[in-house]
This record gives C-alpha cells, structure tokens and sequence, in this order.
C-alpha cells in the first residue's frame, strides 16, 4: 500500500503540472492564472465575499489574496463593491469580463478533457469523476473547509 501512496502523491504532481496554464488560448489571450481560476470560480458561486471570507474560505493570508485580487482588478476581473448587506468591509464581484473569461478558460478545459478522455469507457470517466469528488470531500472534511459545488456536478462515488 506504502507504494500505491507514492504512486498517488507523484500523479498528482504530474496532474498538477499538466493543468498548469502554459499556452495562450486561440484567440491569444493568455489562460487565467491558477489563482484567478480558483477564486473568480469561488466567487461566482458564493456571490461578493471579502478579503476575510476569502481568507476563510481559501485558508490563506490576507496579503496573498491582496495581491492575487490586487492583479484580478487591474486585469478587469473583479471589481470591489459596497457589502450588499450594510457591512463596512467591501466585497469582491466578479466582472462580465471575468465571467467571459472564466467561462472561455471552463469550455477549453472541459474539451481538453473531452479529448485526452474520448477512448475512456464511459464508466471509467464516471468513476474518475466519483473519486476525485470523494479525494477532495476527504480533504475539505480534515481542512475543515468545504467547497461549493453545483448539484448538476457531483457525482457519488459508489459505496459512500
């Protein structure tokens, strides 16, 4: 089992490195960087959060999300906003130009693994789905930081 451990950290690292943005999309707008994948993906689905939900959320410093935002707002990703709810922090909303974008950045990878995935059975692409979903659950319960996700997404893996 020891080895089938190893085997699991080096697949990940190699799977990280394979979704690292590396090229530029056809119409040579460069791919949004990890960082603003992650957090406009977040924000579009929890709505405006602030620096510390996203703190929170993200289980990150302040001065990182300060830059990471920082870059997103001058790249016309997000805007900074009143608190809807009266709050005296202000919020991040993610612009139409930043849901273009994450939306553009979505369609290619979902094609990308459309492709490497085409000679799949379309039971093995479903159990991926299924223990992929059930890894980062595993995860998030001992982080203690669940992830939003739509319900038209999660697939349950078999036996849980």
């Amino acid at each position: 089992m020891t080895d089938s451990f190893r085997a699991i950290e080096f697949e990940t690292l190699v799977l990280m490195r394979q979704l690292a943005p590396t090229r530029r999309a056809a119409d040579g707008k460069p791919h949004l960087d990890r960082s603003a994948y992650t957090l406009l993906t977040r924000l579009l689905m929890e709505g405006p959060m602030s620096i510390g939900q996203l703190s929170e959320a993200f289980g990150l410093d302040a001065s990182t999300l300060n830059r990471q935002t920082a870059a997103m707002m001058r790249d016309g990703l997000v805007e900074r906003i009143p608190d809807p709810e009266g709050g005296l922090a202000r919020k991040f909303l993610v612009t139409e130009s930043g849901r273009k974008q994450l939306d553009r950045e979505r369609r290619g990878n979902v094609n990308g693994l459309k492709r490497v995935l085409a000679e799949w059975p379309e039971a093995d692409v479903e159990q991926l789905a299924a223990l992929l979903h059930r890894f980062n659950l595993d995860i998030e319960e001992r982080e203690g930081r669940p992830w939003p996700r739509p319900r038209s997404l999660i697939v349950e893996p078999q036996g849980r």
